[in-house]
């Protein structure tokens, strides 16, 4: 028998002064089995980062066919489809084929080492940008994780901060290659 996904239940209150957006998402995040519950959270950072009426959850890790999130405008074509983790060199240059932009946010400490060595391969991709989210930061977010959770977010100058009623997390992230 198949494991299920378990759902969690966000309300994510997103105050990004670099950007002016100011709103407030219900997220339903799946959890699939083989997902960690870090690696959901560092889903819903990198959803806080790009926040939009449109920005919505992919299949990601149960389908190779989709992001873990991504952005569409109203003809369906794919304005930026964001990858967390560490993917293939194949995957990222399909996504770089198909959509306008791409973001990939690596959380480990082998992130550096993972982008070092694709790093050439994807040297042809113009509108890719891979940023590194520190592990440390990775764990923190980690214990914001509640089956339902309040979260607010805050950007301002770059700095983000991701807290609930009892801790508060600043996102240290490091660029490894800007957007083009």
């Amino acid at each position: 028998m198949a494991l299920k996904s378990t759902i969690y239940k966000a309300n994510l209150q997103i105050a990004d002064m670099d950007r002016h957006y100011y709103a407030e998402h219900a997220l339903a995040i799946a959890c699939h089995p083989s997902e960690t519950v870090q690696r959901m959270m560092v889903r819903v950072a990198v959803f806080a980062l790009h926040a939009d009426e449109q920005l919505e959850f992919g299949k990601g890790i149960s389908d190779t066919e989709e992001p873990d999130l991504w952005q569409k405008d109203l003809t369906g074509a794919i304005e930026s489809w964001i990858e967390v983790g560490q993917p293939e060199e194949r995957r990222v240059l399909k996504a770089c084929g198909r959509a306008n932009q791409v973001m990939i946010y690596a959380y480990s400490n082998s992130a550096s080492i993972w982008w070092k060595a694709i790093e050439s391969k994807l040297a042809r991709a113009k509108n890719l940008q891979v940023v590194q989210i520190a592990a440390t930061t990775a764990s923190e977010l980690e214990k914001l994780c509640q089956r339902n959770m309040q979260l607010q977010v805050t950007i301002q100058d770059g700095e983000v901060w991701m807290r609930d009623a009892e801790s508060a997390v600043k996102l240290e992230m490091t660029i490894l290659r800007p957007a083009g």
